[in-house]
């Protein structure tokens, strides 16, 4: 069995609103391993945002242990986690957030040149991301001028620019018609399992989840 590239134990999250307190995360227990997809499948508001900004080390306030790639989170400082972002983890959210003055290759350029590639070989690399997304013919446009569709697939060669040992998708096609949410999640899946990377994609659709590996039930804080 491959080992845990993400072991989350007794992870909990709670917030103040209005004087009362919400449990959001009842101490969860969680491993995902090398090359593993993982389906996190709840319901809006079930709190699958919140673990997953808990495991991306991009919030603090949990309570628990995250071990990634066997370090522990809760031991590292600010540079530490920094360090762990960038070497480990590649994020796709609902919203691609791409950096509007910056064409597509740019925009997948910038993170490996933040890791320490040389130009050359960012470039390289972006543009053989972007091309098997096929987006060959789009690579010096900026997100403006491309549709919703291409836009999430740049943020997709984003996310794997950097070879990470685990995706994390927070509703990576929520923003998308069907038919191209169907198009981009399978180039997604396709990508992630050729790069070797494993992923944790949280969604509320069924059907999407069903394509991956495996599914989690985010319910009342605990996973099922």
């Amino acid at each position: 069995m491959q080992a845990a590239i993400l072991s989350v134990r007794g992870l909990k999250r709670s917030f103040q609103q209005g004087g009362v307190t919400i449990n959001v995360l009842r101490g969860l227990d969680l491993d995902v391993r090398a090359g593993e997809i993982v389906a996190l499948l709840g319901p809006s508001g079930s709190g699958k945002s919140t673990l997953l900004q808990a495991v991306g080390l991009l919030e603090g306030g949990f309570e628990g242990s995250i071990r990634i790639e066997g370090e522990e989170a809760a031991s590292l400082d600010n540079d530490g986690r920094t360090r762990l972002r960038r070497d480990a983890l590649g994020f796709v959210y609902q919203f691609h957030h791409l950096l509007p003055d910056f064409s597509a290759l740019e925009n997948v350029v910038l993170p490996q040149l933040i890791k320490g590639a040389t130009d050359a070989e960012a470039r390289d690399r972006a543009a053989s991301l972007l091309t098997t997304l096929g987006l060959a013919e789009r690579l010096t446009h900026r997100p403006s001028k491309l549709s919703g569709g291409e836009q999430q697939r740049v943020a997709v060669a984003r996310a794997l620019a950097n070879r990470p040992l685990l995706v994390l998708a927070d509703e990576p096609t929520g923003n998308l018609d069907e038919k191209t949410a169907d198009i981009v999640f399978a180039e997604f899946l396709q990508l992630v399992r050729g790069e070797g990377s494993a992923a944790l994609v949280a969604t509320h659709n069924e059907r999407i989840a069903a394509k991956m590996d495996r599914i989690l039930h985010l319910h009342e804080g605990h996973l099922e």
